[in-house]
């Protein structure tokens, strides 16, 4: 039984104004007590952290500044117990399995209803954990069997973000100033890139995203 009485406090961490006043809505009718603190910049979430104690926090993925994938640890450093449920507008297939190794609470589609994101943001605090069949059963076959459910899984965190860059067409000294890594540090990630990939050149990372994509869609 979702309780109303509880001043739990909560973030909304989202860079688009419409998606937080929704979510705050909606957090309040599950809680009306609720404290919730809005955060719209990548850079200002550590710091709310070192504040305020938060019970959950509902992040997004991207930020003008970057990804939050990289700031997990660091939430996870100031307030080990905070529950995190991420609430974004990516390709589920594509991210959801990589936060939940980052060990967050929760993967939910910006596309859900609202019944939904109810349903998700209460499974989170009540129990500690939200996410969708589809994902579960993923998370279940790489328990299992071991291995990725598609090829990109394969690659780490770090390689991820530079194969996205590079299938945006940055170069390696374009990557290598956005990433503030060396440009020899941007070679290595991209021969492994290529290695664990099986491919021999950047387009043939682009069509396996778009091919990864299309799978998804279909």
């Amino acid at each position: 039984m979702i309780n109303k009485f509880n001043k739990f406090k909560f973030i909304t961490a989202d860079d688009h104004e419409i998606i937080a006043k929704s979510l705050i809505f909606i957090i309040k009718d599950l809680y009306k007590d609720a404290e919730i603190y809005q955060i719209d910049k990548l850079s200002e979430i550590v710091e709310a952290l070192k504040k305020e104690k938060i019970d959950l926090l509902i992040l997004d993925i991207s930020f003008p500044e970057g990804d939050t994938l990289t700031i997990i640890p660091k939430i996870k450093a100031i307030q080990p117990d905070i529950k995190i449920l991420v609430f974004s507008g990516h390709d589920e297939n594509m991210y959801a399995i990589r936060y939940f190794h980052a060990n967050v609470n929760g993967y939910l589609s910006k596309s859900s209803g609202v019944n939904e994101i109810k349903n998700a943001i209460t499974d989170v605090m009540n129990n500690g954990k939200y996410f969708s069949r589809n994902i579960q059963n993923q998370i279940m076959d790489s328990l299992i069997f071991k291995k990725p459910s598609n090829a990109l899984q394969q690659l780490s965190n770090r390689e991820f973000e530079i194969a996205k860059l590079l299938v945006k067409g940055f170069g390696n000294t374009e990557i290598s100033a956005e990433l503030d890594l060396q440009k020899s540090t941007v070679s290595t990630y991209k021969n492994r890139i290529f290695e664990k990939l099986e491919i021999n050149n950047v387009p043939d990372l682009i069509q396996i995203f778009k091919l990864y994509n299309e799978e998804n869609a279909g």
